[in-house]
């Protein structure tokens, strides 16, 4: 899938480098290891999607099933903001809607406007290579197409020093998700989802492998010493997902603090009614295994930038969010109190003007000159306002509704639970009876195909029949019976979503 990449030249190095700009705001980013370990992929030219492959063909030697891929695949940006404001791409849309035949010029136009437009517009802007083939528009060459691939490789290979360099000067604070992105709850032990939801669907075979929770956060942190040379405060757990029962081995990670939802902080306190006292403050865990502090987020302001501002004016969404700020402030009389803004870093600016430049700058400069609010990251701040409040029990839950009814619950999600679960316990019985294996180079790449299919996003797509999604799950898991030496079960050949 190309979204890794797209991303990457659309919105992970640019978010951090807009604040040279701006040196009195202090921001959190969280970063997940194996989203990392992608754009190093990509960087150093070690791996292609098929979109970039079929980016890199010449128009001349495509064929009719390479044709209807681009024509099907890319448009994949948002047409309103992206595409309209470019005529030439607006003009192939509009083509393709009409199911008018394009010539070779058109693919080859469309292939370079894809890529060209999913670059950040601020490096559109800024590098005079791509200023230059936004104003030519059309008739490109593949040597002008090439010159927009290198571009992206170019700026993927920043993305990590960019953060470094930031971080070092204590601008910025970077946490980390577990490696592969699992929902940790629910690799403690699946039951989990029904103590969120009593109504849940659970699989038939439980998945309960609390060892896998402890690797996928051991392996973070040692992936993130190696990238960025300390250990880290922070993490993020996957979509938020927290309970009590991952609390140890966070702990037991050397992490200080975790961020969860709003909705998870009053049913860990069993309040029916949201009081904002409990929430602009960080709260402890004690645990026998040590402390743990958690801060949780603010969803009715977090949303506003990531559903609702979108569809405003830049001014009107920064004096909107900034009017919520001081009025907060008000509220509370002069006291310090923490509002904590978390969201999704990378698909909210699709849907704004400009891939948010213009809201985020308007922001950030009032932020800058305010005499109310200060910007921190969640570290300084709890280095100076450590916690007074101290929550006994963490509920179980995510940032979706405070349960995991995204992950587990339908029949879709359920069956690949228990794919899951099956191969898990191959690989368990494998190591206990083969002491061969147990030793050989081929357990670490088990272990490494057995965490990548335990991510969240393949549960979150099932049932939504989104077949690249069930394909890819399918063939990790067919991967991994193959490093195991064992025949793929027959059910992975057939997807396991509706046609």
């Amino acid at each position: 899938m190309p979204w890794v990449r797209l991303h990457g030249v659309k919105d992970y190095l640019d978010m951090v480098q807009i604040l040279g700009k701006y040196p009195l705001i202090r921001q959190n980013f969280n970063l997940v290891p194996s989203l990392l370990e992608q754009i190093e992929d990509y960087a150093q030219r070690a791996v292609k999607d098929k979109f970039l492959e079929l980016s890199y063909r010449p128009a001349r030697q495509l064929n009719s099933q390479d044709k209807l891929f681009l024509l099907e695949n890319f448009f994949s940006i948002n047409t309103e903001k992206v595409i309209s404001i470019f005529p030439r791409y607006y003009e192939l849309y509009l083509k393709k809607q009409r199911k008018s035949e394009f010539s070779e010029q058109d693919y080859l136009d469309l292939q370079v406007w894809f890529n060209l437009s999913w670059i950040d517009p601020y490096f559109r802007e800024d590098a005079p290579e791509l200023r230059n083939l936004v104003d030519k528009a059309r008739y490109f060459s593949e040597e002008e197409k090439q010159t927009v691939l290198n571009k992206q490789l170019e700026i993927l290979k920043e993305i990590i020093p960019a953060y470094k360099k930031f971080l070092d000067k204590q601008q910025i604070e970077v946490s980390i998700s577990p490696y592969y992105h699992p929902i940790l709850p629910l690799l403690y032990n699946t039951n989990v989802a029904k103590q969120a939801n009593p109504k849940t669907t659970l699989p038939e075979i439980k998945f309960a492998y609390p060892e896998d929770v402890r690797a996928q956060i051991e392996e973070a942190v040692k992936f993130y010493r190696a990238k960025f040379g300390n250990a880290p405060g922070g993490m993020w757990p996957s979509e938020e997902s927290v309970s009590e029962h991952i609390l140890p081995f966070i702990i037991q990670g050397g992490i200080n603090w975790i961020v969860a939802d709003e909705a998870i902080l009053f049913k860990s306190l069993k309040k029916k009614k949201r009081e904002t006292k409990l929430l602009y403050q960080p709260h402890l865990l004690k645990r026998k295994e040590g402390d743990l502090n958690i801060v949780f987020r603010d969803r009715n302001l977090s949303d506003l930038i990531g559903f609702v501002y979108h569809g405003w004016k830049a001014q009107d969404a920064v004096d909107d969010l900034i009017k919520h700020l001081e009025n907060i402030s008000r509220e509370f009389n002069g006291q310090d109190i923490l509002v904590s803004i978390a969201m999704d870093g990378e698909n909210a600016w699709e849907y704004y003007s400009h891939d948010g430049h213009d809201f985020l700058e308007l922001l950030y400069q009032r932020l800058s000159d305010s005499k109310t609010v200060k910007t921190a990251t969640i570290g300084e701040y709890l280095r100076k306002f450590p916690p007074r409040s101290e929550i006994k029990y963490l509920a179980p839950g995510s940032w979706i509704y405070g349960e995991f009814g995204k992950w587990i619950g339908n029949t879709y999600k359920t069956h690949a639970w228990e794919c899951l679960a099956q191969a898990r316990e191959e690989l368990a019985q494998l190591i206990e009876e083969d002491k061969r294996f147990a030793k050989s180079d081929k357990l670490s790449l088990a272990w490494k195909q057995m965490y990548i299919a335990e991510g969240s996003d393949w549960f979150w797509w099932y049932g939504e029949n989104h077949a690249d999604f069930d394909r890819l799950f399918r063939m990790h898991l067919s991967n991994f019976y193959a490093i195991i030496g064992k025949k793929a079960p027959a059910y992975l050949r057939k997807p396991l979503v509706p046609d």
